[in-house]
């Protein structure tokens, strides 16, 4: 070092030393800055501008042209570890070398999501990997670990986990409270997040919008007291977009801005995303709180330390060092051909009763022996909205086409035909646009792609007396898009026109949907039924835009959404899709349909879907198919499952979006020159009434996904079928000091060379406590030739056997015996054994000493976990509008039933103390029985204003404890004395 370099530019220096150089000469002014998302230079001392986040869920999205691998839970469904760690190299080698030409580029990438698929509804299933946490980790660390690069101190990317914590619903994303139990939450919603951490792999999380216990995560305490615990290095922790505003805009946590950014910062959030690109606001905010003493220094200079210590390890102040630095490779054979290879992976074969493979047509040259191929997916390659734009596309059909021979396959969308008559009797026309462009959506890049706008290039719809004939599809839920013959999508700009002018439906706020409604529902404010029947597109409609909120009406200018005058449309069909489609059908030997979601419809970010029905139009395609041809298969591509009887199809099969090899991928895995070895990464259960509320968080209370879930799933966790067969054997487990160790044999008895994805689960015997029916412990992806066998050894540390023992308030392992299961899915058990662990006896709950934290009840009857001050600890309320449930309150709907198993109360217990807000009265009863004691509450002046209330309460020995809440309340803590 000479003596002009500071200590912050010698590499010979460990991170640490120079960090606190560099923060030493950087003034407040500065370092307040750099909490915004967009940190500007400092270039008195050579410090380039720095920006957080870069989406990178599946590929490098936003900026332009990228690979495009399979959606998240596509990744998930292929359960290899390895292949995701390289899709994670591929990924971040691309966005070194994209960064190389365009600054905009981020290394600090916003992936993956880890939250866990716990309800099939929620709108971002497409973004996680499983329903289960072990598997979700798994995924996720395989991910990271190429995200970030194998090298010691400089990484490729820094990878930020998404979304902290509970968050599985859209559904008033902003303002929901996930209510988790201690139990859930350390059994459950960490896991996924811890073990991702602790493999060295993450350089940070995101907060959600929601809320957890009546607390948002842009404030949690778990931040402090669970995160940073995991791990010795410096995590950063960028918040999501606006969330910041939110604590006071809509959530109303906090009265002014400048509490509610020293409250988030204090908690642990170190990067402030809100605003855009304009950092006035959150530095205003910043500032005011210094001011005003909500804030210090050290605060600051914490969050700056956590963000200067990404930047090192990117390499970003050793430039000479950075062995990533020089990284080029984008868009190589290697990463096409492992674009491919996921896609193949990533596809399930749910059922095949022989159907599959198409053996019998590609053996045979000179017959002519044809493909049906049909459905609105069957010549689609969807992206979406974490995607970046693709180079390569291959459809199903463009499979099809390359594999078979475009000669022998047959081709049916499926969509319905349709001119639009107005009240006048003309028609909607789209005038001739020849000379127009064909345009992208966001191939050039943008840091916000919510702000691209609508092309105003072409010319609107106008009307004449023919009109335009238009490809119709209704989505479900009454939601239709329109497209023209030229493949255009009528679409609607910023100036209110309508144009044929989107290459796909997408954007933030979607511009390509529109629902009909009858007419006369307008005026009366009503809406069009999304379970209309078919022909019932005949008659007086209007034409509402889903954007705008808008009806389309004709003026002289041409036609456009408008808040007046709409016009009454009427539908005429001249071709339906089912009619095209049982011709297709009919004079093919074997039929394949296309079915699924456009995945920035019905079920995205923003919004959550309603059923789990396939929509009434591809339900249609589908019978129409089967009826014309029994030899019928179903291809699902979607990002999530479906409910849809599979009892008649003598195949299925399900797959993510694939991203730019999918089409290929599915012709080759339907072909039999990849033999399908996806599995279900979640349930898929039979109907919508297998579901709970999608607020119900409590997995354990209401036996939520195939760890808990009693009844008959459609098709269960870890299902997926191969064209070859395996046999399971020899099966030995033994108990060491620190693991089990567990060794099986997997043959492949069949004739086809496959992958078979092993799984490991086991089960509590005689747990003290609900424990999950199965529960994954390891799984294994191999590849077994025909004849050959392989031996699977797994090490399982007696951790994994673990689960939270409220009474002590830690993770315990319970002695007796636990059973191995092993075998292709979770339902699919070909092997078992049992093993007696060691372990720690339950214990009654010692209630004299300790009491009870309200939150750590065994079960609940219209109770939810709520927060016991605004910066920590939890309490119990009736949840809003519940009811009374127990048929001895006071009706009002504030009302909820705690249980408490094996509270001893030694040999007298004389009194009992409640710490409690609120007001109405608390009813405590042994064992179900009569209430024996009544604490009334007075009212308190605000819901963190506690008082104690003292009562008599006789019991002895060891009784279950149930309090009743009568009133608007919430009880923080229950203390005994003799």
């Amino acid at each position: 070092m000479t003596a002009q370099t500071p200590p912050f530019r010698d590499s010979q220096l460990p991170f640490a030393k120079r960090i606190d150089d560099l923060l030493s000469r950087l003034t407040l002014e500065e370092r307040v800055a750099m909490l915004h998302q967009f940190g500007p230079a400092v270039e008195r001392l050579g410090i380039a501008a720095f920006r957080t986040g870069q989406e990178a869920l599946h590929g490098v999205a936003w900026m332009g042209p990228a690979t495009v691998f399979p959606q998240a839970v596509g990744l998930g469904a292929t359960w290899n570890d390895e292949l995701v760690r390289r899709v994670g190299e591929a990924v971040s080698t691309e966005t070194r070398a994209m960064r190389s030409r365009d600054d905009r580029v981020g290394l600090n990438v916003w992936a993956p999501t880890v939250n866990l698929l716990r309800h099939p509804l929620w709108g971002r299933n497409e973004e996680g990997y499983s329903e289960d946490p072990k598997l979700t980790s798994a995924i996720a660390t395989a991910y990271t670990r190429g995200l970030r690069g194998d090298h010691p101190a400089y990484w490729r990317t820094a990878p930020v986990l998404k979304h902290w914590l509970a968050h599985n619903n859209e559904t008033d994303r902003a303002t929901a409270s996930s209510s988790v139990r201690p139990r859930v939450l350390h059994e459950y919603d960490l896991r996924a997040f811890r073990e991702t951490v602790e493999a060295g792999t993450v350089a940070g999380v995101m907060p959600a919008y929601n809320l957890v216990n009546g607390r948002p995560n842009h404030v949690s305490p778990y931040l402090r007291e669970q995160l940073r615990t995991w791990t010795d290095q410096d995590l950063l922790v960028c918040s999501d977009a606006g969330a910041p505003s939110n604590l006071v805009d809509s959530e109303h946590y906090f009265d002014t801005h400048e509490e509610a950014t020293a409250a988030s910062l204090i908690a642990g959030v170190d990067s402030f995303t809100d605003h855009g690109t304009d950092s006035s606001q959150i530095l205003e905010r910043l500032q005011g709180a210094l001011d005003q003493g909500l804030l210090t220094e050290p605060d600051i200079d914490a969050a700056v330390r956590r963000q200067l210590a990404v930047r090192f390890r990117l390499g970003e102040f050793d430039p000479r060092l950075d062995p990533y630095a020089d990284a080029k490779d984008f868009d190589t054979p290697a990463h096409r051909s492992l674009a491919r290879e996921a896609a193949e992976q990533a596809i399930v074969l749910l059922k095949n009763d022989g159907l599959l493979p198409l053996t019998g047509l590609t053996d045979l040259p000179g017959q002519d022996t044809r493909i049906a191929v049909v459905g609105l997916l069957a010549d689609e390659c969807k992206l979406d909205w974490y995607s970046g734009t693709l180079i390569h596309r291959s459809t199903p059909l463009e499979g099809l086409y390359e594999r078979f021979g475009a000669d022998r396959v047959d081709f049916a969308e499926g969509v319905d035909r349709v001119r639009v008559k107005t009240s006048a009797g003309t028609y909607l026309s789209v005038p001739s646009a020849d000379d127009a462009t064909d345009e992208v959506r966001g191939a050039e890049g943008a840091l916000d792609p919510a702000l691209l706008a609508g092309r105003t290039d072409l010319p609107p719809l106008t009307t004449d007396t023919t009109g335009t004939e238009l490809a119709l599809i209704d989505w479900g839920g009454g939601v239709l898009t329109l497209r023209a013959p030229d493949g255009r999508y009528l679409s609607v700009a910023d100036d209110g026109f309508v144009r044929a002018s989107a290459d796909q439906p997408g954007g933030w706020v979607v511009q390509e949907t529109f629902r009909l409604e009858p007419h006369g529902s307008h005026e009366a404010h009503g809406s069009h039924d999304s379970h209309q029947s078919h022909d019932s597109h005949a008659g007086g409609h209007l034409l509402k835009h889903v954007g705008t909120g808008r009806y389309v009406s004709v003026t002289a200018d041409g036609v456009k959404v408008a808040a007046e005058n709409p016009e009454i449309l009427e539908l005429e069909i001249t071709e339906r899709g089912e009619d095209t489609v049982a011709r297709t059908a009919a004079a093919a030997d074997v039929v394949l349909v296309v079915a699924g979601n456009d995945p920035h419809i019905n079920g995205r970010e923003t919004e959550d879907r309603t059923t789990l029905a396939l929509p009434a139009h591809q339900q249609r395609l589908l019978e129409a198919a089967r009826a014309a041809n029994p030899r019928t298969a179903l291809v699902i591509t979607s990002s999530y499952p479906y409910a849809t009887d599979p009892t008649d199809l003598p195949a299925v099969l399900w797959t993510a979006h694939g991203g730019q090899a999918a089409g290929t991928a599915l012709a080759r895995v339907l072909a039999g020159d990849v033999s399908p070895a996806g599995r279900l990464p979640q349930t898929w259960y039979a109907s919508d009434a297998d579901l709970p509320d999608l607020l119900d968080y409590d997995v354990i209370g209401s036996r939520q996904t195939y760890l808990y879930f009693e009844g008959t799933p459609l098709f269960p966790f870890g299902h997926g079928l191969s064209y070859a067969s395996f046999e399971y054997g020899n099966l030995a487990a033994h108990v060491g000091e620190n693991a089990v160790h567990v060794t099986f044999t997997v043959t492949n008895t069949g004739g086809t060379p496959a992958d078979e994805v092993a799984q490991l689960y086991s089960r509590a015997v005689t747990p003290s406590v609900p424990r999950p029916r199965r529960e994954l412990l390891a799984h294994r992806r191999v590849h077994v030739l025909p004849g050959a066998s392989t031996e699977l050894t797994f090490e399982l540390p007696l951790s994994a056997f673990e689960f939270w023992d409220l009474v002590h308030g830690i993770r315990r392992l319970e002695p007796g015996p636990y059973e191995l299961l092993a075998g292709a899915s979770s339902e699919d058990i070909r092997l078992r054994a049992t093993v007696e662990l060691d372990g720690t006896p339950a214990t009654p709950r010692p209630v004299l000493e300790l009491g009870l934290n309200a939150a750590d009840f065994d079960e609940q009857r219209g109770a939810e976990i709520v927060d016991r001050t605004k910066t920590s600890g939890d309490a119990v309320a009736p949840a809003h509008g519940n009811g009374d449930r127990s048929g001895n309150g006071d009706g009002d709907g504030n009302c909820a039933e705690l249980v408490y198993r094996g509270c001893d109360f030694g040999p007298a217990t004389r009194t009992v103390t409640v710490e409690v807000s609120g007001e109405g009265s608390l009813e405590l009863a042994l064992d179900g029985g009569p209430v024996i004691a009544r604490l009334d509450v007075p009212a308190t002046p605000g819901p963190y204003d506690y008082t104690t209330v003292v009562t008599e309460f006789d019991a002895t020995e060891v009784h279950d404890l149930h309090i009743g809440l009568r009133g608007p309340m919430r009880l923080a803590h229950v203390g005994f004395s003799g």
